[in-house]
């Protein structure tokens, strides 16, 4: 052992820890530019670009504010191309992967990533995704973790006692945070900070460009629309069987279906038919590329549906994000894709489904509650009204959409500041 590192463990008092400290030291010795790794938790799954896009956002917010820190990414799923454009996009991460039959091999990376990382970063999600994961860096390392930009409905005991040890917990939506500081837990830093997707800076103007050329839609000259059933039929999409659960979710989107697409085709007859511009039906979710041609685009009028184009694949967030950038404006039922246009500067209209979480909220808290509807409780009217506001008024739209931006990054900046102090 050379000198730096005994007078770094006595200095410390932490020598009983050397046996994790080391590997670290080691790396910084070897990379002197690196002052620190982190272990980011993310990439849930891959059949929504918005839970792809949380990796993404939460690396490029890495990037831009703490460009000197190393990140270990460690993903549920990297399928359909991510992984890859995980690759491209940020070329020096490393990272594990839960791959079906590598459990003794990804149990190996982690025993190194514990010991090298300085912090657990928990990325945004619809609720603490993996609680288990939490407790066992703080069982095992002692070592700073947080979790940010998640939403939260209940919070068991157990993981309220994890989250005691925690040095921040963000909620990306204000309903969020309300009952989490109910709970009155010890973590000191407890906050808003909006979905690590608000970030996201990825894109592909070629795949993007050849699809818009394909079909005739110009920039500013068109709209995106994305559907949605109450409940997302994750039992279908994962393969799995089921459940009484999943039974009664079925129903009641089956119920509703057809009411919330209504609403959706007065949208877009209204959008057509007083602008003569295009309108283009496209996924967040694999699900969507059928709904939208079952719900949407058939059941049309033929004067209407020439003017709409109908996207029959699935993508990633890198040529999503450049195909809104391009859109005049969007309405969504799903909350992920405005926030990917938002981030190309793209107003955007979300419709929030009752069956939702709280994430909804995000739109309110960041200013545009003006571009956010109860569906439930809103006429179709009522939302064109607002979309050919945008339209006929594009600058004072984009101006409102500027100011929502600067205030996301200015809280961005504040919360990785937070974060940086903890580590």
């Amino acid at each position: 052992m050379d000198t730096r590192r005994r007078q770094f463990i006595k200095q410390t008092s932490l020598a009983t820890a050397a046996s994790f400290l080391l590997p670290a030291l080691e790396l910084i010795a070897a990379n002197p530019q690196i002052k620190h790794k982190i272990l980011l938790r993310s990439g849930w799954q891959t059949i929504n670009i918005g839970d792809i896009g949380h990796t993404f956002g939460a690396l490029e917010l890495f990037k831009q504010y703490l460009p000197d820190v190393q990140i270990v990414l460690w993903a549920n799923l990297l399928d359909r191309g991510v992984y890859e454009l995980l690759m491209k996009s940020y070329p020096g991460i490393q990272i594990i992967e839960e791959k079906a039959g590598a459990g003794k091999e990804t149990k190996e990376q982690l025993k190194i990533a514990f010991q090298e990382c300085s912090m657990f970063f928990h990325n945004s999600g619809p609720y603490v995704t993996t609680p288990d994961g939490l407790r066992s860096w703080w069982k095992e390392t002692g070592k700073p973790f947080g979790v940010y930009g998640v939403s939260l409905d209940t919070m068991n005991a157990e993981l309220q006692e994890t989250i005691n040890h925690a040095s921040f917990f963000y909620c990306r939506d204000t309903e969020s945070l309300k009952y989490l500081r109910s709970l009155k837990l010890k973590c000191p830093v407890q906050d808003f900070a909006p979905d690590a997707t608000f970030a996201i800076n990825v894109h592909d103007e070629s795949k993007a460009d050849t699809f818009l050329n394909a079909h005739g839609l110009k920039k500013g000259e068109f709209i995106c629309v994305i559907p949605r059933l109450r409940y997302t039929p994750n039992w279908k999409l994962k393969n799995r069987t089921r459940t009484e659960e999943d039974k009664w979710k079925d129903e009641v989107s089956e119920l509703f279906k057809e009411r919330d697409a209504i609403k959706l085709r007065e949208i877009i007859t209204r959008w057509v038919t007083e602008t003569g511009l295009k309108v283009l039906a496209c996924p967040e979710v694999t699900y969507q590329v059928d709904l939208a041609k079952e719900t949407l685009v058939d059941p049309l009028p033929e004067e209407i549906k020439k003017n709409v184009i109908w996207r029959d694949s699935f993508w990633l967030p890198d040529e999503a994000a450049s195909v809104y950038a391009k859109a005049r404006a969007m309405v969504s039922f799903e909350p992920h894709s405005p926030i990917i246009a938002f981030a190309q500067g793209t107003p955007a209209i979300h419709l929030k489904q009752p069956s939702d979480t709280r994430k909804g909220q995000m739109w309110r808290d960041i200013g545009l509650n003006d571009w956010y509807f109860l569906i439930d409780e809103t006429p179709a009217s009522q939302i064109s009204d607002t979309l050919l506001q945008i339209h006929n008024d594009y600058p004072a739209a984009l101006a409102t959409l500027e100011k929502a931006r600067r205030y996301v990054t200015n809280v961005q900046k504040a919360n990785i500041k937070v974060i940086k102090n903890a580590m």
